[in-house]
């Protein structure tokens, strides 16, 4: 009964979120809810509620024009798809981050200077350079050159100095000091509301817990639990989050 109820639940959420895109072209200012649940949906590890809605935002795109919010919250489903499954499924994550690209794409065509869309972009290059092995050195040029495009339109947007921390993390080791890169980008995160209807806005519980775990592996198991608090404040269903907490309380 219980599994049952669960997926009535999921469908009539999804059922909602299709009658809302196909019936309000316009919903790109209340674009807010539907990045809260593709949010909910990565964080909870909901594999079953990501796809669906994923699914949803990719018939709407097929069956009318599309806006550029309807592309980028598709793109961002994609990547976040992508993350689920890399370790289990890496081809269908390949497709997902292809799919980002292409969509994040269409958007560069309307405005080439987009930051949102470039870091999106060069986050979604950068995972699939783990991927393709064999194409990994464009595929990185290419995260690099859209990130550093992207820095140049929108230097303090917390989402472009997450993806330079991420980078910055990928040459850094636990017995280096902590990167200015991830300080900066979670002061910028504080500073961003974590509520708003403004899209996009993710990024909030993913920088405080990036921050929480650097610091768990330094040796400052205080300054980790504060981070780590914070990232499940902003995000209670964070799995990630959680199991970050469980290995610094053994």
């Amino acid at each position: 009964m219980a599994v049952e109820s669960i997926k009535i639940k999921q469908r009539f959420i999804l059922l909602c979120l299709s009658v809302r895109l196909l019936a309000c072209p316009a919903y790109a200012q209340e674009g807010g809810d539907l990045q809260a649940r593709i949010l909910y949906a990565f964080q909870s590890q909901d594999l079953s509620l990501l796809r669906g809605i994923q699914q949803t935002l990719s018939d709407s795109i097929q069956a009318a024009p599309p806006t550029a919010a309807a592309r980028y919250h598709l793109a961002h489903a994609d990547y976040r798809l992508a993350l689920l499954t890399l370790k289990q499924d890496r081809g269908n994550a390949a497709d997902s981050l292809e799919g980002c690209v292409t969509q994040l794409d269409e958007l560069l065509r309307i405005d080439r200077s987009s930051a949102e869309s470039l870091t999106l972009q060069s986050l979604c290059f950068v995972e699939l350079a783990k991927i393709k092995k064999m194409q990994a050195v464009l595929l990185r040029a290419r995260a690099a050159d859209r990130l550093t495009r992207a820095e140049k339109t929108a230097p303090r947007n917390p989402r472009v100095l997450l993806a330079r921390a991420l980078e910055k993390l990928q040459t850094t080791s636990p017995t280096q000091a902590m990167p200015r890169e991830l300080e900066d980008c979670v002061t910028a995160f504080e500073r961003s509301s974590a509520t708003s209807d403004e899209v996009p806005g993710w990024g909030h519980s993913e920088a405080y817990l990036l921050m929480g775990h650097e610091l768990r592996v330094r040796g400052d198991i205080d300054g980790a639990r504060n981070w780590i608090e914070k990232a499940l404040i902003a995000a209670p269903d964070f799995k990630a989050a959680q199991l970050e907490l469980m290995q610094l309380n053994r």
